[in-house]
């Protein structure tokens, strides 16, 4: 067995970090925006910070429950979730603008959703 309490304040600080994303995703209307703007620019810096937490934070997850928890919910990406944060942190200068969009326009609320109900179920 693992130790839930840390289990759950791993998560707490998931979720936090993708408030703290989708916030600050609020003001971009299209990929454009972080490509073609300085705050735009900041604003991709910062997003790709909190990716790396995330994607660090799950990592952990896996490692101190063997890999069991976030399995049992199927309906993310772990592998992508996690492999995002590789991607970050070791090919900084390839990073794809459109690809680091789609993630917060698309996945980021499912993945709150489903840390929500990770916690809960805790």
């Amino acid at each position: 067995m693992y130790d839930k309490s840390l289990v759950f304040e791993i998560l707490s600080q998931v979720e936090n970090s993708i408030k703290i994303t989708l916030k600050r995703f609020e003001v971009v209307d299209d990929v454009d925006y972080f490509t073609n703007t300085s705050i735009g620019m900041e604003k991709l810096d910062s997003i790709c910070m909190q990716l790396i937490a995330i994607g660090e934070s799950l990592k952990n997850i896996d490692k101190i429950t063997n890999k069991e928890l976030l399995e049992k919910y199927p309906q993310i990406d772990w592998k992508g979730a996690k492999g995002m944060r590789d991607i970050i942190s070791h090919h900084y200068f390839d990073i794809d603008a459109k690809e680091i969009y789609d993630v917060c326009d698309t996945k980021l609320g499912n993945l709150l959703e489903t840390i929500k109900l990770i916690k809960q179920e805790l």
